[in-house]
């Protein structure tokens, strides 16, 4: 008795390179500048294995903070010995390359920089193209969590100069979490190669993908892979390039704009939680709960109606504030972006607040592009 997702030949050394090339495109990058690497792990992995990589007792960081994930990229940095500068701007807004100057003239030892792209968390995006700009002007290397924001706007590594990036395929890429990726210039190689504390001979070590697949032409693996989250990903790359990544960021673009435009029709006295449009990012919107309410309360009361809606009450402090709209990858719909407001309208006219559910469809509609 055989079965399609257990009776799969083994992932060659070829086919894995394969993905990694395709993936590699999708970023922009190629060697010499940037190689890929993509790691059998959650994106978390390359997360913390580039900056123990690249950080260390001599670092000077500045850490932008406008979400949960910066809060942890700081408290890495800090445990492997580096001294960290904290740029924290309020979660309903973005950071601007006007404040990364600004750090750097206060501190012009800093010679490492890290970012989140897009915090879905959070809703907000960040102008990586203008902040790497400044970051390049003073020679410090440039770390990007684009996990959120690959598929959803442009992530473009060489051309911003970011050294380490990564992504991850769960969001807008529609793909599996299990696999994760990160491109890596060639002074990001540097670095790690002189960090005595980078980890070798480690899940977490980047090094050790460098000298046992890259340098070795890519002919063996380190270990088995993860085959079906690879056959995955490359399912979805594939479908990537079927609708045309142009495509695709413009579908997120229309799904935020619409859930925009549509929660201010709605009104019930739910808002967009990201205050200017140009902040919000586009691989998911976050709204505040009306003064009275709770947020966690709106969402189950939407999702009685519709459990399959992706719709899902901030964490952590924001639990009972913040509701979140996942439009990314395949909910990236008009028809997904509706029936969420309308869910919402729903459970805001259960509690007792008044809405208007025809002005939000109407409003959906005339923003969608």
């Amino acid at each position: 008795m055989t079965h399609p997702f257990l009776d799969l030949a083994p992932l060659s050394a070829g086919h894995f390179a394969a993905v990694e090339d395709r993936v590699a495109r999708l970023l922009d990058v190629s060697t010499p500048s940037h190689d890929v690497v993509i790691m059998q792990g959650e994106a978390l992995l390359p997360l913390e294995g580039a900056i123990r990589g690249t950080a260390g007792p001599g670092t000077v960081a500045l850490n932008v903070i406008t979400g949960p994930y910066g809060q942890t990229f700081g408290d890495w940095l800090r445990d492997c010995g580096a001294t960290v500068h904290d740029l924290a701007v309020p979660f309903h807004a973005a950071v601007t390359a006007e404040q990364v100057r600004a750090a750097f003239a206060e501190h012009p030892e800093i010679d490492f920089v890290s970012l989140v792209h897009a915090e879905a968390a959070t809703g907000n995006t960040n102008p990586v193209a203008e902040i790497g700009e400044v970051v390049r002007e003073h020679g410090a290397l440039f770390y990007l969590d684009a996990v959120a924001s690959i598929a959803a706007e442009p992530v473009l590594p060489r051309a911003w100069g970011v050294d380490l990036c990564v992504i991850g395929a769960q969001k807008a890429m529609g793909g599996p979490a299990g696999v994760s990726a990160v491109s890596v210039s060639a002074r990001a190689w540097e670095r790690m190669a002189a960090n005595p504390r980078a980890p070798r001979h480690s899940y977490l070590s980047l090094l050790d993908w460098k000298r046992r697949w890259i340098d070795g032409g890519r002919k063996a693996l380190l270990h088995a892979p993860a085959q079906l989250e690879m056959l995955a990903l490359e399912a979805c790359v594939e479908r990537i390039e079927s609708e045309g990544l142009d495509s695709l960021m413009a579908r997120h673009a229309s799904a935020a704009a619409a859930t925009r435009a549509g929660t201010l029709a709605l009104g019930g006295g739910l808002e967009p939680y990201v205050h200017e449009a140009r902040d919000a990012a586009p691989v998911a919107t976050t709204l505040r709960a009306p003064a009275g309410t709770d947020a966690r309360d709106l969402v189950a009361r939407a999702l009685a109606v519709d459990p399959a809606l992706p719709l899902v009450a901030g964490g952590g402090a924001l639990a009972e504030e913040m509701i979140r709209v996942n439009h990314y990858g395949p909910q990236a719909t008009r028809g997904v972006v509706q029936s969420s407001l309308a869910a919402l309208g729903g459970a805001l006219a259960e509690a007792g607040l008044t809405v208007d559910l025809e002005g939000a469809r109407k409003a959906v509609a005339g923003a969608w592009v």
